[in-house]
């Protein structure tokens, strides 16, 4: 998982360099503010923001609502000593979370980690394949056998790319060759049989006999998905 980076908010400097040192030693990054002043630049390089209320100049409400107005799927939590129901409900009608002081750095890891899960992009569903998974965007396959990823070249990856994209068609060499390598094939070449035969020994179960990148005597190859 990338590093995550908090925007931290908080004006009582014995309190932030206690959570700032703990957080960074938990692995993220974060940037610490005295006051609201530039709070919204400085959320666009931050994946969630934790702020207290009481903040000198703007309150933290008014900080926190701007973030979610410019930023409405970054998490925020409010941290505050008040303890009145009223509060907290102020802060959840725009906020994630609300902790009381004083925490345990252990509690606040725990809900800036659930607020980055929640918040979190759903993974893209892979494309079935026989006994394959394919995340084109992240350029991975996966063997559903063994649950690992199969490690392709970029090369053997925009070939079986290109038989997804014609799945069923019956493909000529010139054809797969000519869109892989961006140049004309030419007669002989045995480059491209030489990948397949790579990629098979990758992704079939058995390469001897393949059943996902079949060959099409005479013409060329075909992936029937």
């Amino acid at each position: 998982m990338s590093k995550k980076t908090v925007l931290y908010i908080e004006d009582e400097r014995q309190i932030g360099e206690w959570v700032v040192r703990n957080l960074e030693e938990r692995g993220y990054g974060v940037v610490w503010l005295e006051s609201g002043e530039g709070a919204s630049e400085a959320a666009g390089e931050c994946d969630a923001a934790v702020l207290d209320i009481m903040l000198p100049g703007l309150d933290g409400f008014t900080v926190g609502q701007r973030l979610k107005r410019d930023r409405p799927s970054m998490p925020v939590m409010m941290l505050s000593a008040r303890t009145s129901i009223d509060d907290k409900l102020e802060a959840l009608r725009f906020a994630d979370d609300y902790l009381t002081k004083p925490f345990h750095p252990d509690e606040l890891a725990a809900r800036i980690e659930v607020m980055l899960r929640r918040s979190a992009p759903a993974e893209p569903e892979g494309r079935r394949i026989g006994h394959l998974l394919v995340y084109e965007r992240e350029n991975r396959v996966e063997d559903t056998d063994t649950g690992e990823e199969i490690a392709l070249t970029g090369k053997q990856f925009h070939i079986f790319m290109y038989f997804l994209r014609h799945l069923g068609q019956i493909l000529t060499k010139e054809q797969i060759y000519e869109a892989v390598w961006g140049e004309p094939y030419m007669d002989g070449d045995k480059t491209l049989m030489v990948h397949i035969r790579y990629l098979r020994e990758k992704i079939e179960r058995d390469p001897g006999s393949p059943q996902i990148v079949e060959t099409v005597r005479g013409i060329g190859y075909r992936v029937k998905g």
